[in-house]
């Protein structure tokens, strides 16, 4: 891995196309592939269930074309034990499945996305860079719907009885980031829900600001989703308050889907002696959120319950804190005294200036032409190395940087 430099030159030479779960397979990956832009560690890797050679025994364009001999098929994966005081667990969550809802059409309607696909394509980073447009023909939507509580708060057609805390937000955050994707006035949000719990720091004022600029706020569960004229846009079904069915067409329908514990936590569980709620989730006490039934084993993040990011990173200080506390008799066993290299005097030496471009994906890319600043670089005095980095702010870039910096 120390001697990948994240060239990409593997994933350009890689033959092999595989769906990329990063943007919810909205576009491709090759198998050669780095998971997304700040990956840290900035290091491709190859996914072994796809790769030509590792499945056939053919191929390794990969490793021909590797400037640095970075590719090494006989690594294997390695088992580390490891002696420890404590354990934080913080396996993360599983965004609900929305295919077993066959009224909502998802997997049957191109126009019928999920929101974390609808993140994606709302991102610069996603298979549209950013530009937002609906899949069943690449068209710019004029009208967006969100349905809420998709898999939340839910006993009839799951046993999801609980809120996901986190999807009346991101769905107002989702339309107030459309509206600046789209220009003009003629785009139309509306967001279908049972009762908007927008608990948290400013939550309730963000909440207020997006009904202000135009998004509309429907209390009502759509029942059914249909596809529009041609297989494009959607068909929707619903009651109002006052129990008069109405329809209306969109160009698109977003699932605010729920949170869900990993396949995994009952192995997990199993392992470690945990208890767990009716849900899957990690079993806390309401003033003790991050210890669990287990001396020495902290639980942080969606594991114990979902939670948005604030309530996460929170909860995660605390987790370290316990863990922290745990090891207080052993606290300083580890430490080294940190060495400097010796200094020397570089008076008379030749100048030699390093150059290092940052890309920042295509925030700056997008912007200036990169190559050409990387170019002229090159002509300038005294400049002995140029570099263009995809992020220089990640923290295994500025360490390549430090070891270049002699």
């Amino acid at each position: 891995m120390e001697k990948c430099i994240a060239c990409g030159l593997c994933a350009q030479k890689c033959p092999r196309k595989v769906d990329d779960e990063f943007n919810m397979g909205l576009n491709q990956r090759t198998s050669a592939y780095i998971k997304y832009g700040q990956s840290v560690p900035l290091k491709y890797v190859i996914d072994g269930e796809t790769c030509i050679y590792l499945k056939r025994g053919k191929c390794r364009a990969c490793e021909k074309f590797c400037p640095t001999s970075a590719i090494n098929f006989e690594d294997k994966e390695e088992i580390v034990d490891l002696n420890v005081g404590a354990v934080i667990l913080s396996p993360g969550f599983k965004p609900f499945d929305p295919s077993g809802f066959d009224f909502y059409g998802y997997g049957k309607i191109p126009d019928v996305v999920t929101s974390l696909e609808y993140e994606r394509l709302l991102s610069s980073g996603g298979p549209c860079m950013g530009h937002l447009v609906r899949p069943s023909d690449h068209k710019e939507p004029g009208s967006i719907a969100w349905i809420q509580c998709v898999g939340s708060r839910n006993t009839n057609r799951c046993e999801n009885g609980y809120c996901s805390s986190v999807c009346c937000m991101y769905a107002i955050k989702e339309a107030l980031v459309t509206a600046e994707h789209i220009a003009g006035d003629e785009l139309k949000q509306s967001i279908f829900y049972m009762d908007i719990r927008s608990h948290g720091k400013d939550f309730d004022r963000f909440y207020e600001s997006a009904k202000a600029k135009g998004v509309r706020f429907v209390k009502a569960r759509p029942h059914t989703i249909e596809a529009g004229k041609n297989n494009s846009g959607v068909t929707m079904r619903y009651a109002r308050e006052d129990g008069k069915v109405m329809i209306e067409h969109f160009d698109m329908a977003v699932l605010s889907i729920g949170m869900e514990p990993t396949a995994d936590v009952r192995h997990l569980a199993d392992v470690f002696k945990l208890d767990l709620n009716q849900y899957r989730f990690a079993k806390t006490s309401d003033f003790l959120p991050a210890c669990t039934n287990q001396p020495g084993v902290y639980v942080a993040g969606a594991f114990q319950a979902p939670k948005a990011i604030p309530r996460a990173v929170t909860e995660a200080s605390t987790a370290a804190v316990g863990a922290a506390t745990a090891l207080i008799r052993s606290r300083g066993d580890l430490t080294r005294n940190k060495t400097y290299p010796s200094e020397r005097s570089i008076a008379g030496e030749e100048v030699r200036i390093g150059v290092f471009i940052c890309s920042c994906g295509i925030n700056i890319a997008g912007i200036i032409n990169v190559d050409e600043v990387a170019q002229y670089s090159r002509s300038l005095p005294h400049v002995v190395h140029v570099e263009n980095n995809l992020f220089s702010c990640s923290a295994d870039t500025q360490e390549m940087m430090a070891k270049k910096i002699v």
